[in-house]
């Protein structure tokens, strides 16, 4: 393994795009039955694909199937290795108050009266909706009838018993990838909730993954003290980088320096060096829990009802896309483009139109668009122009590649290099309009990193807050190769291979996207 990204691209799966394959089952490890997408001018219809590893005419394929994804969504865990492991009463009880004796010199606190604590047999049903057909917007069936399947995935929170001793503990955690709202959140209360439960060695591993093997990067001593205003401010405390070095140096590090819990804050690709990380120290037999937070503002991690940084991407989308509605509504003929970001997930420009309702054109990765011809973007901006008088588009950055000349550069994690889509879209109105003879003024609006430097909203501030904390609690309960998220309102934890196959993507049949187009009122661009 050269590289991190070698390592992780060589065991597990990379985000890739879906929207030329089904998605992976949730049950069986294969494929579900999910409507395909078909878009013609007029209509949106449903083809179902059959999945040929599943034989519904076994009368027994129902228990067969929850079995299955029993055994999939079962996380792993320190006895898997160690099963003589043993436990103690946890030292988390919320009727202290105070933090745990430095000596522990009566034993370990316990509260058996305390009913805070998650049952390990605690679940959380993943699909709530019950589609009578695989033709209802939305729908995702395992079976052409649509048979209503139980699916249940684990509760987070704390335990009663734990798996490590605190004064035992030295925590680490690192942050990968690009900036997001919350990242120092998150950090702020996985070291608050670690020194509740007792520990005193904490640290911040600088640049992500980097930071494990760049000998000028010491690693950062983390307390509440340290932490205790970092929510205040946008970024990451401990910095960030994408890629790093191979899996082996990685977990070298880890025994080199003690460590014994490892928080990783990153997305799809960097919990991919997650979860070979816990592999190879299962390998090698390591006490150790590798525990990942989901970090993409993106909102494209699978299963999950939103990721952190989301809602406060959307809400700062409002500035610049009112920013371009009052420029195209106070110029003559006036265009205004904002991009946002998005790079195989629409979420952001999705959210982001409906909740300014000044959006006449929302662009996004999962739906293909003409930018000419009778039934193409320009047409319908010269229609607005004709109608209106102005017109407002919102693109997210992964649309429409198709359009663009494609790059074989990729950036430090792998991720194919985009091309300008914002860019060319501005350019491609500007010459349409001139070649027609149309006055046009075209602004275009590019917020991203303006978008990604912010501090975390409300919304977001909460999330962070609740992630941090069930981090720590399903490391200390022995959990190791999981990830958490919010699913249908409730925290769970997930196995990371999981949530990482590929990004989750909007349903082009999906209610929400349907609510946007209302919103919009715009046609098919193709």
């Amino acid at each position: 393994m050269d590289t991190l990204s070698h390592a992780i691209s060589s065991g597990v799966a990379l985000p890739r795009s879906s929207r030329s394959s089904p998605l992976l089952c949730h049950g069986f490890g294969s494929l579900i039955f999910r409507t395909r997408r078909t878009h013609t001018r007029s209509r949106v219809f449903a083809e179902i694909r059959r999945d040929q590893s599943i034989d519904f005419n076994d009368p027994d394929w129902k228990s067969k199937f929850q079995r299955n994804f029993e055994e999939r969504f079962n996380i792993p865990h320190l006895t898997d290795v160690f099963p003589d492991a043993s436990t103690i009463p946890s030292t988390f009880c919320l009727k202290m108050r105070t933090p745990v004796s430095e000596d522990f010199a009566d034993g370990y606190p316990s509260d058996e009266e305390w009913h805070g604590y998650i049952n390990n047999n605690d679940r959380v049903l993943l699909k709530v909706i019950h589609f009578s057909s695989p033709t209802s917007a939305g729908a995702e069936c395992i079976d052409p009838n649509c048979t209503w399947v139980e699916q249940w995935v684990h509760r987070a929170g704390p335990r009663e018993k734990i798996y490590f001793k605190p004064e035992e503990v030295k925590a680490a955690i690192v942050t990968c990838g690009g900036l997001c709202p919350g990242l120092n959140d998150v950090i702020r209360h996985i070291v608050i909730t670690l020194e509740i439960y007792g520990v005193k060695n904490i640290v911040g591993i600088p640049f992500g993954y980097r930071g494990f093997s760049d000998k000028g990067l010491a690693e950062m001593p983390l307390s509440r003290k340290v932490v205790q205003n970092i929510h205040l401010s946008g970024g990451s405390l401990l910095g960030v980088s994408r890629g790093g070095p191979p899996v082996s140096e990685i977990v070298d590090s880890l025994e080199e320096r003690g460590i014994n819990m490892l928080f990783v804050l990153g997305g799809n690709g960097t919990h991919a060096g997650a979860h070979a990380i816990h592999n190879e120290c299962r390998k090698r037999k390591m006490r150790v829990a590798i525990v990942g937070v989901p970090k993409t503002i993106d909102n494209d991690i699978l299963m999950m009802d939103k990721t952190f940084g989301f809602d406060t991407a959307v809400e700062e989308a409002q500035r610049a896309i009112n920013s371009a509605y009052i420029e195209a509504h106070s110029a003559y003929h006036g265009i205004g483009i904002v991009k946002l970001m998005g790079r195989s997930s629409g979420f952001i420009a999705m959210h982001a139109s409906l909740a300014s309702g000044q959006v006449d054109i929302c662009l996004i990765p999962e739906v293909h668009f003409n930018l000419h011809g009778p039934h193409g973007v320009l047409r319908h901006l010269k229609h607005l122009i004709e109608t209106k008088g102005s017109a407002v588009v919102c693109v997210a950055e992964g649309a429409g590649q198709d359009l663009l000349q494609k790059t074989n550069a990729t950036d430090a994690s792998g991720n194919i290099v985009f091309g300008d889509i914002g860019v060319h879209i501005q350019q491609e109105t500007k010459k349409y309009f001139r070649e027609i003879g149309v006055p046009a003024d075209v602004k275009y609006i590019d917020p991203t990193y303006m978008i990604r430097a912010v501090r975390a909203n409300a919304s977001d501030g909460i999330l962070c807050t609740v992630l941090g904390q069930n981090a720590v609690h399903g490391a200390f309960a022995g959990y190791s190769g999981i990830t958490i998220g919010i699913c249908n309102t409730h925290y769970v934890y997930f196995p990371i291979p999981e949530v990482i196959s590929h990004p989750r993507e909007v349903d082009p049949n999906s209610r929400m996207w349907h609510r946007c187009l209302t919103s919009t009122g715009q046609p098919d661009f193709i």
